[in-house]
């Protein structure tokens, strides 16, 4: 759906890398607070992808990704320090 009040532009979709419609993609904030928009940018999903991603909370997430050295490190060295950061509870799913 088109919002009248928005300019026509694409996206690339966070998990896919596809190129969809901003206004039919999903708007994604890594910190958890999409509500407060003063000076963000946001990532967004296509709506395929962001119906199968994980709704789970991301507290600490971000942080642990910069430490593991996420973009900076060769995958094999960034998926070896993600492990080792990993805490007993981390990844356990939890009824609430």
């Amino acid at each position: 759906m088109r919002l009248p009040w928005r300019k026509p532009e694409t996206v690339r979709c966070l998990a896919c890398d596809e190129r969809v419609l901003r206004d039919d993609a999903r708007e994604y904030d890594k910190y958890g607070d999409r509500w407060d928009r003063e000076g963000k940018s946001f990532e967004h999903f296509c709506k395929p992808c962001d119906r199968t991603r994980c709704r789970r909370s991301r507290d600490g997430v971000e942080a642990r990704l910069v430490e593991a050295g996420a973009g900076e490190v060769s995958r094999a060295a960034f998926l070896a320090r993600l492990a080792a950061l990993q805490g007993p509870e981390d990844g356990r799913v939890t009824e609430r």
